[in-house]
Order: structure tokens, then sequence, then C-alpha cells
């Protein structure tokens, strides 16, 4: 963890995952041996770190992201796992590609799409008994999320308290925020 923490902040990226969010990951992943696994936002790859500590051998993780620079910090650190498949591609396109694929045992939402835009595709690709994971959801970095960040999370927190079919666990005011939901 130390060497992607240093590759981390040598480009100057802001948004990786906190440890605790991280051994929450690891945990969720434990649960869902020989599973498989997204990850939305893979940054320079703390959270994919996370999560292929508690994947078995049979466990798979697809993780995306859309910035080059953290994607290369990723797949230096990550390549040569077999377990995990790094892609670069905008999220919302990607989620739309998969309306109807088979679906995740855990998607954790650490990016804009599938947590406050094509949300609905996300939820749509956890299977039951699966994880739907957002963090981000209280304070942020100075100039790492827009100005209007409270009112999407406000509007983000409202939308899945209130859907049916998910139990919802609120870690609001935990590590960076957390909201982790389970199909039903």
């Amino acid at each position: 963890m130390a060497a992607i923490e240093a590759d981390t902040e040598a480009i100057g990226f802001t948004m990786a995952c906190e440890e605790p969010v991280g051994r929450l990951l690891r945990a969720l992943a434990a649960a869902k041996p020989g599973g498989r696994l997204l990850e939305l936002g893979t940054g320079t790859g703390a959270g994919t770190a996370w999560l292929l500590a508690g994947m078995d051998g049979q466990t798979t993780l697809d993780t995306l992201d859309h910035d080059p620079e953290a994607l290369a910090v990723a797949r230096r650190h990550h390549g040569g796992d077999p377990r995990v498949t790094i892609h670069e591609a905008d999220g919302g396109s990607w989620l739309a590609d998969r309306v109807g694929a088979p679906g995740y045992d855990l998607v954790f939402a650490d990016t804009w799409p599938g947590k406050y835009t094509h949300r609905d595709e996300a939820l749509s690709l956890v299977r039951r008994g699966g994880f739907y994971v957002v963090d981000d959801l209280d304070r942020q970095p100075e100039g790492a999320v827009p100005d209007d960040h409270r009112s999407a999370v406000d509007a983000l927190v409202a939308d899945l308290e209130s859907r049916t079919g998910w139990a919802v666990l609120p870690l609001l005011g935990w590590s960076c925020g957390v909201l982790v939901l389970v199909r039903t």
C-alpha cells in the first residue's frame, strides 16, 4: 500500500480510497468467495488493492476509470494480477453498455457515474445478496469535488434510502461518509 500511496501523491491524485473504507471493502470482498466484483473509479488503485486483499483466487474484479495517468499507477501495481481486469473507459458509457449483462456481487461506486449519474444502471448490476457501496459522502479535499457536491449527496442519500428491495446501512460521519446497500 505504501508504494501506491507514494505514487498517488507523486501525481497529485487526492481522491484515493481511505484506509477505513478499504478495510470495509476487504471484508465485503471476503464475504463473496468466487464472486464478481466491480469498482467504478479505479483512480490509482488504492481501493483495488483493498478489494484484491479480500478476494480469493476464484473471485474476479472489473475496475474502470477514465483518467489515464491515475490508471497507469493502478496498472503498475495491479496489472499482473490475473483476478483483475482494468478498463480505461467512461463510466457512464460502460454502465449503459452492460444493462442486462451478468451481475456483480459487489459494486463499489467511487466516482460520479454509478453514484450520481447512471445509478440505476449500476444498481441493476447488483445480484441478490450483493453489495452496493458508495463513499465520499462527507468531507472532501478542497477543490476535489464540484461546488454542488453537498446537494448531490443529499439527493443520492434520499434516493437510496427510499428504494425498496434494499437493506441500507448509512455510515455517514464515519471515515469519508459511506452507504452500504444489500440487495434483498
